[in-house]
């Protein structure tokens, strides 16, 4: 079986080139795009693993050429990056599996292995890439952790499917945002995406609206009114929070779910609709199963692909991107420039646990920057249960470090003098230049105008 390895540095192609050939591969290498297109057409390999950067040409345009050309082709991508609308193009493109650099090569083999077996059963991954909506890039998934990189791989296979889907993680993991990549990135990405939270459902009238009425269907029903399947059309329907739904509700929506049809309460007509239903709970839906109040075959009708959010305390490594993510957020909606964060105040977001999860955290990101007074999220923004102030045993009082303190009484000096810099100086009684090299220390800076005022 021959394989190509395309890599724009050397050692890595001999370390491959090696590996594979103990392997029993017949192994080609190439070192940028246009050159390995060449071999791709020569040689007819069975397997390519592509790095994304390139000096050349970028590693999803060759992907996307490779499988203009050959589209059963198997393209595994590597790369130094974590970036997740890169990981959902590459799998929409057809990528078979998405690798991170340094390599594992235990995961790489894995990958291989499985690939193997893929090409045995003549089962190739043939989805194809669609720009992501304007609107969904404003609400982007962050995450580099293996979890996150996992549901990046899931969306890009999911959704050029109409397949159903079941997202299952505690509150505030943000399984609606899952959803509506999974949306945005299908090929009915301008259909509606509609949302009915099922907790909020009143049974007597839960039917009505998810299905819809006749006039006169009920007391107070005035006139004819579209559910929420059918406002849907041609879109997906995202029920948040399945496990609360009514137990007569979960007998009307897996006939939905079996049928593609419904009818509206009072109604005798049947409609049909394609559109695609996405689930999500924070409830565990197989102990519900077990207990009897939530019917099993409603569950398996769910559960086509199943997606599972990891909690923030698990995905500690990606708490830094979160916040310079939520950072940028708050910054843009609130007209300021804060941009700089303590590392003891990062350290103290990384090993708190998170309740809330990401919800939580981007709630306590927003709030500090409202509170913040330059471009620095000091401890004194933070609540006292995240930053885990020091307090003296004996008087309670709180302890600060000296940088601390000293960062907070130059801030209250410039701030004191309106930046002026020479007034600074003499309040404080030390010369320009060290007053410089601190406000650099500490990241000063004069909100009004993201500068200094000399």
């Amino acid at each position: 079986m021959k394989i190509l390895i395309v890599d724009d540095e050397r050692s890595i192609l001999n370390t491959l080139e090696m590996f594979f050939q103990q392997k029993g591969f017949e192994v080609l290498t190439s070192q940028n795009g246009k050159s390995s297109l060449a071999l791709v057409r020569q040689h007819s390999p069975e397997i390519v693993i592509l790095d994304i950067r390139l000096p050349d040409l970028n590693g999803l345009e060759v992907l996307r050429r490779i499988k203009a050309m050959k589209k059963d082709l198997s393209v595994i991508m590597m790369t130094a990056y974590h970036d997740m609308n890169t990981t959902i193009q590459a799998m929409r493109l057809g990528a078979f599996d998405y690798i991170h650099k340094p390599i594992d090569i235990n995961e790489l083999e894995m990958a291989i292995d499985k690939l193997v077996e893929n090409l045995r059963l003549s089962s190739r991954l043939e989805n194809f890439v669609r720009e992501i909506s304007h609107d969904y890039r404003l609400n982007n998934i962050v995450g580099e952790t293996k979890g996150m990189q996992e549901i990046f791989k899931t969306i890009g296979l999911v959704s050029e499917t109409r397949a159903t889907v079941l997202i299952q993680g505690e509150s505030g993991t943000g399984k609606e945002l899952i959803a509506k990549a999974i949306h945005y990135n299908s090929p009915y990405n301008t259909e509606p995406f509609i949302t009915v939270d099922c907790s909020t459902l009143v049974e007597t009238l839960a039917e009505s609206e998810l299905f819809g009425h006749e006039k006169g269907a009920f007391t107070g029903a005035m006139a004819r009114k579209k559910g929420k399947v059918e406002l849907a059309e041609h879109g997906t329907l995202f029920l948040d929070e399945i496990g609360e739904l009514p137990s007569l509700l979960q007998v009307k929506l897996l006939r939905f779910l079996q049928e593609k049809e419904f009818e509206r309460v009072g109604g005798e007509r049947s409609f049909e609709t394609d559109a695609r239903v996405i689930a999500a709970t924070n409830r565990d839906l197989a102990e519900m199963v077990q207990q009897g109040t939530f019917r099993k075959d409603l569950y398996y009708r769910l559960r086509v692909i199943e997606i599972h959010v990891p909690p923030l305390r698990e995905r500690a490594p990606d708490i830094p991107l979160l916040v310079e993510h939520f950072l940028n957020k708050a910054n843009s909606m609130l007209g300021k420039n804060v941009s700089k964060v303590p590392k003891d105040v990062m350290n103290a977001l990384i090993e708190y646990p998170w309740p809330g999860n990401v919800r939580e955290l981007e709630n306590v990101i927003t709030r500090a920057v409202v509170l913040s007074k330059g471009c620095v999220l000091l401890s004194d923004y933070f609540p006292e249960e995240i930053i885990g102030t020091k307090k003296d045993m004996k008087n309670g009082s709180q302890i600060k470090s000296l940088a601390e303190v000293e960062a907070e009484h130059l801030l209250k000096a410039l701030e004191f003098t309106h930046w002026h810099q020479g007034k600074a100086c003499e309040l404080l009684g030390i010369t320009r230049p060290t007053l410089r090299e601190k406000i650099k220390k500490y990241g000063l800076c004069n909100p009004k105008n993201s500068g200094f005022i000399r």
